[in-house]
């Protein structure tokens, strides 16, 4: 069912059973394949492909030409950049052993889960069977291959974590305002990181290496 409200293009080709929420836009040449969910108040760029089945979120961003293949979820505000690449298959290949071309029952779907909030840059690849934790970032051009914690900053080819970022999107920073250390085994739970810009306070979770944001009032935030 296609929300009143919504809003898609005439040279979208929907197919059948899909499913667009209330207030979503859909732009030019997109592909929306059978089966397919897709929530409220999103944006869904030019060109862009969303697979069989796929579930997408509300208030979620698809830019142009991304493809999003049949595994994929995406949980509400999730940010996907244009280009950017949501496989589905760990071990990919066009015929079997025997030589036969390999048909579905011949392949395992491999899921990928982007959580609330996250974002993956232009043209980044997320390899089949990886999960992106909440208001993660994937840096543009990154090749992900293994879960990305939340809150973390990553980029590069395979993807490192390279810091660790806001639920505003903005690096956070340590009491001297240096970039928090990628790693945080080496820090107490109790340090201290915030956002620049927000004021948001963090502080490690060395065994779940990640961070999490305090409670109680924000940073200060010089005008």
């Amino acid at each position: 069912m296609i929300h009143p409200t919504a809003l898609v293009h005439p040279s979208t080709d929907i197919e059948d059973d899909v499913a667009v929420g209330a207030r979503t836009t859909i732009w030019q040449r997109a592909q929306v394949r059978t089966g397919a969910r897709i929530g409220g108040d999103g944006v869904v760029g030019r060109d862009v492909f969303i697979d069989a089945g796929v579930v997408i979120g509300n208030a979620v961003k698809i830019q142009n030409a991304a493809l999003l293949y049949h595994g994929v979820t995406v949980e509400d505000g999730v940010f996907i950049g244009p280009g950017a690449i949501l496989t589905n298959d760990r071990y990919p290949r066009s015929i079997t052993a025997s030589g036969e071309l390999a048909r579905s029952g011949d392949w395992r779907v491999s899921p990928i889960v982007l959580r609330h909030g996250c974002a993956v840059g232009a043209g980044a690849v997320v390899v089949a069977g990886v999960e992106v934790g909440r208001f993660a970032t994937v840096g543009a051009g990154a090749v992900v291959t293994r879960d990305v914690p939340a809150h973390a900053l990553v980029a590069g080819n395979p993807a490192r974590r390279i810091g660790w970022v806001c639920s505003c999107g903005r690096p956070l920073v340590d009491a001297n305002g240096d970039p928090a250390p990628a790693e945080p085994a080496h820090y107490a739970r109790d340090t201290a990181l915030h956002c620049p810009a927000c004021g948001r306070a963090f502080s490690y979770v060395p065994d779940g290496q990640t961070v999490e944001e305090a409670s109680g009032p924000r940073t200060e935030i010089p005008a």
